[in-house]
């Protein structure tokens, strides 16, 4: 298997052990999942297939970001408590999921449940001098690490813009450099805080993430993953903090996916433009939703339409017609293995389909027929 390497940016050979160990960013549970959602979990939901498929264990753990700025808003606003909230929205996007056929996650921590491991890998982190404190925070110093830009390949210019507009508070005076990021922060009177050697307070965003990988899966994973937009700072920072306090190797290959854009702009919850996974799944089957993602490249940006699940609809009920059957099956396999090609797995299905039964190549892909 050939897959595309986001630090290395260019596809190399994917090659594990038996035990393939992943890990996958997952939701911030403060709305409801959308196609964005759905398109990501779905990559790395037939990665796995085919994994497996070659013989494979895949242990994929995909973690709940209960705790941070944008849980604790809405919550706010809605006056609820923020787990509450958080368990709500957990459950529906976990139904959603096993509706699409999404496998089970080999662990789904929430952040909550690793506040120790957090406060001793902060620790870590100070000892080998890779962060200092500052006020009632500690932040990590990105000139005490040379690889600092390597998972995202950015300049610095690059990386402060990008941080500016992700909520990197580039401005804040607290910091040494505008790019050096927060492990631990003072909550606010009505956030949550837990007690910590350096006051009471919460975790920042990107070291529950490693927290999270390390306690789950060791030192070292084989695959991480999310959408694009998490590149930078997202896993540019955990990389650094992971490999900064262990001195190990903290992911052995990057893979990211295309982000879903809804008339010519991406999806977003800050633009209020989502298409959410529910509503599609109360007028098309799921297997429909499957075909209409699969039907472009995971690192490509999708532009959503309407009438992609429309012509998902026509080609599986043209798979079904061919009844059960292996066409297609070697080379499906030999699509996925391109650095997962799944438009090029489903046209070749679509011509095995016309002479013969292709079932065995959808059950490859998580669609049933």
């Amino acid at each position: 298997m050939r897959l595309y390497e986001t630090a290395r940016r260019e596809v190399v050979p994917f090659d594990p052990g038996r035990v393939v160990t992943m890990y996958t960013c997952g939701i911030t549970p403060y709305d409801a999942a959308h196609l964005g959602h759905a398109a990501t979990y779905l990559t790395y939901d037939v990665l796995q297939r085919r994994l497996r498929d070659l013989g494979h264990e895949t242990r994929c753990v995909r973690n709940v970001t209960d705790v941070d700025d944008d849980i604790l808003a809405k919550a706010r606003s809605l006056g609820v408590h923020y787990l509450d909230l958080a368990a709500e929205e957990t459950a529906r996007f976990d139904q959603q999921m096993r509706a699409l056929g999404i496998l089970p996650s080999f662990a789904e921590p929430r952040a909550t449940s690793a506040i120790p491991d957090i406060l001793g890998f902060i620790g870590m982190v100070l000892e080998t001098g890779h962060a200092y404190r500052s006020g009632s925070a500690v932040y990590f110093d990105v000139s005490s690490f040379p690889r600092f830009g390597r998972v995202s390949g950015l300049s610095r210019d690059e990386m402060l813009a990008l941080a500016a507009e992700r909520g990197g508070n580039v401005d804040d005076p607290e910091k040494r450099d505008p790019l050096d990021f927060v492990l631990w922060q003072p909550s606010l009177p009505d956030e949550p805080a837990w007690d910590s050697l350096w006051g009471p307070g919460r975790p920042g965003w990107h070291i529950e993430c490693s927290a999270l990988a390390m306690r789950e899966l060791g030192l070292t994973i084989d695959l991480h993953g999310g959408g694009s937009d998490l590149i930078f700072p997202h896993h540019e920072c955990e990389a650094a903090q992971s490999e900064a306090a262990t001195g190990e190797i903290f992911v052995r290959h990057w893979m990211h996916v295309g982000m879903i854009r809804l008339g010519g702009e991406k999806m977003a919850k800050s633009r209020g433009n989502l298409v959410f996974v529910g509503d599609l799944l109360t007028t098309h089957e799921p297997a429909a939703l499957r075909l209409a993602l699969l039907a472009h490249h995971y690192r490509t940006e999708l532009d959503w339409e309407e009438r992609l699940l429309e012509e998902a609809t026509v080609r599986l009920n043209a798979w079904r017609r061919a009844g059960p059957g292996d066409g297609a099956l070697d080379a499906v396999r030999a699509r996925l293995d391109d650095d997962l090609d799944t438009p090029g797995a489903l046209r070749a299905i679509d011509e095995a389909a016309q002479a013969r039964g292709v079932s065995e190549a959808a059950a490859l892909l998580g669609v049933g027929l």
